[in-house]
């Protein structure tokens, strides 16, 4: 694994000559962000050696390299999931490329449903911590110290001060912003409303497939995480109806505009990301 991070590592430093602060992952229908980065260079997954191909419609496939607030960052333009067939390694593989290229904290964002009955389609929820349900996780193996120890504490996996600092901005620009808990689940099925009812009961606000891996993965390297849910359906059993990954990505992408105001604000604060 480390000679695959190194080689990938190697290809992408011979592009970039500078270091990179800060990686964002930019999940369903949630690319609009990448129209404030000035562009330096960008990378088609298919060219990077060793990097996975994203298969979901919505998720462009792209590494992008620029700045954004006059911060420079890396992004995913997509991101890998279980349920696409890849092992957990390779979905955290990029997170780990970008530790070794400098990266010291991680803004990820995905879609996903809502049980909390005060969230409506359109809102953004802060998560504050997790629930792995994808039966598996990226630490489990032989543990490579040279990134991070065997057992990371994850007590703080989502940087406290960051969602204090964002739910403040969020209050500020009247955009409609919760804070809660998100599940991870393997998919690609929608939930059942059983299902949904025994994530709400469970302690979960929110639901997708993604982002818990990448996290569990930025923390045992060290990063500083910060994460956001944009929600595009409802679980709640008096409002729930058939959802399509089509109605998804468009929910995301008129919720988009509110998240990139978010991520926006955070990378142009050096003293607290």
């Amino acid at each position: 694994m480390l000679k695959a991070i190194q080689k990938t590592v190697d290809f992408l430093k011979e592009k970039i000559k500078e270091e990179i602060e800060i990686g964002i992952i930019l999940g369903s229908g949630l690319g609009g962000l990448v129209d404030k980065l000035d562009i330096k260079d960008e990378f088609d997954y298919c060219e990077i050696p060793n990097f996975p191909i994203s298969t979901v419609n919505g998720h462009e496939g792209k590494l992008i390299y620029g700045e954004l607030c006059g911060r420079r960052v890396l992004a995913m333009l997509g991101r890998f999931h279980y349920y696409e067939g890849y092992s957990m390694e390779e979905i955290v593989f990029p997170i780990r490329v970008m530790k070794v290229l400098g990266v010291e904290s991680l803004i990820v964002s995905n879609a996903a449903g809502g049980m909390n009955p005060k969230f409506n389609v359109g809102d953004v929820m802060l998560i504050t911590d997790h629930i792995n349900l994808l039966a598996s996780n990226p630490l489990i193996g032989n543990n490579e110290d040279s990134l991070g120890p065997r057992f990371p504490n994850l007590n703080d996996a989502y940087d406290k001060h960051l969602i204090c600092k964002a739910s403040y901005f969020a209050e500020q620009n009247d955009i409609s912003c919760h804070q809660g808990v998100y599940a991870a689940v393997s998919g690609p099925s929608f939930e059942t409303p059983a299902e949904y009812k025994y994530l709400r009961i469970i302690g979960a606000d929110a639901v997708g497939m993604s982002t818990v891996p990448e996290v569990i993965a930025a923390k045992h390297c060290g990063m500083k995480c910060f994460g956001m849910s944009v929600i595009t359906d409802l679980g709640i059993s008096e409002m729930m109806k058939e959802v399509s990954h089509s109605e998804v990505l468009q929910a995301a992408q008129k919720a988009e505009p509110n998240m990139t105001k978010i991520v926006s604000y955070l990378v142009s604060k050096k003293d607290i990301i």
